[in-house]
């Protein structure tokens, strides 16, 4: 384990320095240190400091957030294959997106965080009501069968919208790509309490988790309250998931890929999952946001493309070249 988060952490410092080093307009590694020391000149300040920096700050920003979601709900409902997206947040995001930019709001990422995190907060609160809604228990099964009634239900929603305006659909078309392109430090300050707050709630959940896995029933005789987890953990996905889409939008596998992964390395234990999630979603997603700038000529792939290629054919790689570890 702590060799693990070594390399991990060694990968991310890597592909920190790749990622201002690296991109359509080359420049010289010494231009970048002395622009992140202070001492660059202004072509060099422009392109470090006011696009690579906050970009690669956003990246691991949201690669944290997604990857530490992404080990929850899959810890949460005890399967490895679950995505944060299987709540119906990303799809409270895209609903809050698409009713703003019908309202005419700007296409641009400050004004479209607000509209994307309402959503999906509101998606979480419509999932809770759903799922303690008749007889028995919000189990994590009723959970699972509401967010994805709820998701396709937003989704509907969504697309009528879309196809009934071509404004929206044109705005919602670039935002929906997923990217950390453009995004500013401002942008990750209006979501930056959100985010704590998911961590927080995320690292007292590392224990009561773990019991979970053994049954419900086994968790409360183990003095674990389970109705207090499953809310934590719901409100927890939710400031994470919605926090990080509302400011890169839906970047695909990531948080479906990268716990599974862990879990694969270290089993089953979530005081190893959660941390090794944490320091390894930033490195695909900084890793992916490199390849996404140098792979067209003249050109950006938005980096949830690049997620989407890249995680698929590893994941099911290591599924079928190892025993896949359930909860």
């Amino acid at each position: 384990m702590p060799l693990v988060l070594a390399g991990l952490a060694l990968a991310l410092l890597l592909c920190v320095a790749a990622s201002l080093l690296i991109g359509a307009e080359s420049i010289a590694p010494g231009r970048v240190v002395d622009s992140v020391l202070g001492r660059g000149d202004a072509q060099a300040d422009a392109l470090v400091l006011d696009s690579r920096l906050p970009r690669t700050v956003v990246a691991i920003a949201v690669g944290t957030a997604l990857g530490v979601a992404g080990s929850l709900i899959q810890a949460f409902t005890r399967n490895p294959l679950a995505d944060p997206g299987i709540l119906g947040v990303n799809g409270g995001a895209a609903l809050g997106v698409t009713l703003a930019l019908w309202a005419g709001v700007s296409t641009s990422t400050s004004a479209l965080v607000l509209p994307a995190l309402a959503g999906a907060l509101l998606a979480t609160v419509a999932l809770l009501l759903l799922a303690s809604a008749g007889k028995g228990p919000a189990t994590p099964v009723r959970m699972v069968l509401a967010g994805v009634a709820l998701a396709a239900v937003l989704g509907g929603f969504t697309t009528a919208i879309r196809l009934f305006d071509v404004t929206t659909f044109d705005g919602y078309r670039s935002w929906a790509a997923g990217s950390v392109a453009g995004r500013s430090l401002t942008d990750l300050a209006g979501v930056t309490g959100y985010l704590v707050v998911g961590l927080l709630i995320a690292l007292t959940l590392v224990r009561p988790l773990n019991a979970v896995a053994l049954g419900e029933d086994t968790a409360a005789s183990l003095g674990v309250d389970t109705r207090r987890v499953r809310l934590l953990t719901i409100v927890s996905v939710a400031l994470l998931a919605g926090a990080a889409t509302a400011i890169a939008g839906p970047i695909t596998f990531l948080g479906l890929m990268v716990p599974h992964v862990c879990r694969l390395l270290v089993g089953n234990d979530q005081r190893r999952i959660i941390p090794l999630s944490a320091l390894a979603a930033p490195v695909v997603l900084l890793a992916s946001d490199i390849v996404a700038r140098v792979a067209l000529p003249l050109r950006e792939m938005p980096v949830g493309v690049v997620t989407a290629f890249v995680g698929a054919p590893v994941l099911i790689r290591l599924i079928s070249h190892r025993k896949v570890h359930t909860q």
